[in-house]
């Protein structure tokens, strides 16, 4: 079991996005003082925090030092789970990645480093950022992979920044850092459209498996980027928010974990088990391979999370795009507003 966060106060930053507002949920279960959520919406809607009394809502950056300053004193848990979602929208615009994925860490680590009661500082990283640029069969990615400097994205550049800076405040101050890299999450409460356009139709169409329900919800053909031959390692979102409260209740000061499935899955695999799941009889699109994306294929190593923290996914890729898919037709008409927010701009 978990560490209780009974009668704590928990700061999490980037609290109304998807797995933001999942930890939010699960950590009311907990009991605690007070979830303090601090979020500009910029990819996020409000609607996904849940209402209680002990949830507190600032919105807003925390590049904002105004905002900052109305952080208290008395935190014992902070989650930093702001981001700029994600490689593509980063590409599009590198300066917007910069003031929403790296300056938010500086930041936010900079004000966090004078709390005297903070126990522990959860960061989500990426992954991403460390697997082997490879098409052939890849090794499980671990924690102690070499960095390539030769990223994808600005998004993967942002994350290992954040990780830096978290590395630097730990040793400087003492500030208790534990970076949680993230594999492919994917689960309810992951809303396409959600938040402000930010230039692209990756405003709308996020990552592959809300993309891929709705499409085969409506009967459409899924588009496979390449051959379909590349691979990703999917983790459902509840694994994701066990995964981050034992990085918080058990994870070492300084270190790094994985929060992977440690399967390897295709995206046609993917495909074809979301086409069955919906019944869904159109026949798969493949479309050109993105030119930007030399992450063929990967999966993250999980022997270092089990073993230091106690930590296994245990929902399997069939069961829990099932309930995805679920949770997927029940909020239809909740994800079609947020997606016709973006038509004028699709239009133009």
């Amino acid at each position: 079991m978990v560490e209780s966060f009974r009668d704590r106060r928990v700061l999490v930053v980037g609290g109304a996005g998807f797995v933001g507002s999942n930890l939010c949920h699960e950590l009311l279960t907990h009991g605690p003082a007070e979830v303090l959520v601090i979020d500009n919406l910029l990819s996020a809607e409000r609607n996904n925090l849940p209402e209680a009394d002990a949830v507190t809502f600032i919105e807003g950056s925390i590049t904002d030092d105004r905002l900052l300053e109305r952080i208290p004193d008395e935190i014992d848990y902070a989650f930093h789970l702001a981001t700029y979602h994600g490689n593509q929208s980063s590409i599009h615009d590198p300066l917007a990645d910069h003031e929403h994925n790296t300056f938010t860490s500086l930041k936010l680590f900079h004000r966090l480093q004078a709390l005297p009661t903070l126990r522990k500082v959860v960061y989500a990283s990426a992954g991403c950022t460390v697997a082997a640029k490879t098409s052939d069969a890849p090794n499980a990615t671990a924690e102690d992979e070499v960095v390539s400097l030769y990223l994808d994205s600005p998004y993967q550049i942002s994350k290992v920044i954040g990780e830096l800076y978290g590395n630097y405040f730990f040793m400087h101050s003492g500030l208790p850092v534990v970076k949680a890299r993230f594999q492919n999450v994917y689960g309810p409460r992951e809303i396409l459209g959600a938040g402000r356009w930010r230039g692209t139709p990756a405003t709308i169409w996020r990552n592959v498996v809300p993309t891929f329900i709705y499409k085969a919800l409506h009967g459409e053909a899924l588009p496979i980027h390449g051959d379909g031959s590349a691979t990703r390692d999917f983790i459902h979102v509840d694994d994701i928010v066990q995964g981050l409260l034992v990085c918080a209740a058990r994870g070492e000061p300084g270190g790094v974990y994985n929060l992977a499935s440690g399967i390897e899955t295709s995206i046609s695999d993917l495909a074809r088990t979301i086409n069955r799941l919906t019944d869904n009889q159109t026949d798969l699109q493949l479309d050109r391979a993105r030119e930007w994306d030399r992450s063929h294929r990967r999966y993250g190593a999980t022997e270092k999370s089990a073993t230091q923290l106690g930590f296994r996914a245990d929902i399997g890729l069939e069961d829990g795009i099932a309930g995805t898919v679920e949770w997927t037709r029940s909020n239809l008409d909740r994800i079609k507003h947020t997606m016709a927010r973006h038509a004028a701009h699709l239009a133009s």
